[in-house]
């Protein structure tokens, strides 16, 4: 005896995605380093709360703030965290910003973009997009988490507020600062086509752009000048100031060099001090209530740079052969 299928065969379904399309292609292409990303976030994070727990214990058991601590607090382990933080930017711009086009126009992969149904430009953007969104994500994570350690106990842990250390790893500051080295990293790539060469040039890059940025990171800021006397006391409030720099001064407002009455006995120095009329100290700062407003600048800085980039490689690259 025979049956008879009446009914329509039912067509294999996948599970929906979240992610689809190109989209879903430039995720799945880079997975391992997505990946890769998300685990030096997770266990940053994880490693910046231990580290946390840790110092609330030692100061609790020393019976801080009522006691005074001998300073720094913090071992080897903070240290390593601050380096790694400080770092980020360009190991960034170097492993995932570098080789981002530039593997694919080494392997032939973008020449095969171009003969498909997906224009270039949308290809590009995609990518770039990507790679600046984990950036983003991972940067702004860690940076979060350790302004939450650094802020309530910076009086303990011994970098001053001014240090690579901490202003370039807390705040706006340290994923602005990643994402524009990570699109000097793509640009690179994209104009080199190779990539040893563009993650050693961006190698070199990264080094130069963070010694000018430390080099110039006072500028950020409008330095504040107080002025007391040449024999008083230094004012308590400035022990977390950053100093630009400082002067002796007459009692009609005339500067002079710090060193300008360093002679070689205290006689001389005095002669010297009478001669010139100087009756004051004058000290130019910054104080830690501007370290907000001069981090959110700089970011804002960094912001426009990696925005003139993404913009300068996205038409480089679409009107140039891949």
């Amino acid at each position: 005896m025979s049956t008879t299928l009446t009914g329509r065969p039912t067509a294999r379904t996948s599970p929906p995605r979240m992610l689809r399309g190109l989209t879903w292609l430039v995720l799945r292409q880079h997975r391992t380093t997505v990946a890769c990303v998300l685990a030096l976030v997770v266990l940053g994070s994880l490693w910046i709360v231990y580290q946390r727990g840790q110092l609330i214990d030692l100061l609790a058991a020393a019976g801080w703030p009522e006691k005074s601590v001998p300073l720094p607090v913090v071992g080897e382990g903070y240290r390593n965290l601050t380096s790694l933080l400080t770092l980020l930017p360009g190991i960034l711009a170097v492993f995932l910003g570098a080789p981002l086009i530039a593997a694919d126009q080494e392997q032939g992969t973008a020449q095969l973009v171009t003969t498909q149904s997906v224009t270039r430009r949308r290809w590009l953007v995609a990518k770039l997009g990507w790679c600046l969104l984990i950036t983003l994500v991972a940067c702004s994570v860690l940076s979060a988490v350790f302004t939450w350690w650094w802020r309530p106990y910076r009086s303990v842990l011994g970098d001053h507020w001014m240090d690579a250390s901490v202003f370039d790893t807390t705040g706006p500051v340290l994923p602005a600062l990643a994402l524009f080295l990570t699109a000097a990293g793509f640009t690179i790539g994209i104009l080199l086509r190779r990539v040893l060469a563009s993650m050693v040039v961006t190698f070199v890059f990264c080094v130069a752009a963070q010694t000018a940025w430390g080099m110039y990171r006072d500028l950020l800021g409008t330095p504040r000048t107080i002025t007391y006397p040449l024999n008083g006391e230094f004012p308590a409030f400035l022990d977390d100031a950053y100093e630009v720099d400082r002067w002796v001064g007459s009692a009609d407002g005339r500067l002079y060099g710090w060193g300008s009455c360093a002679e070689a006995t205290e006689k001389a120095t005095n002669a010297c001090i009478e001669e010139l009329g100087i009756v004051n100290n004058v000290f130019q700062y910054l104080d830690y209530g501007q370290m907000a407003a001069m981090q959110w600048s700089g970011a804002g800085i960094l912001l426009a740079g990696t925005a003139a980039l993404t913009a300068f490689a996205l038409w480089w690259a679409s009107r140039r052969p891949l």
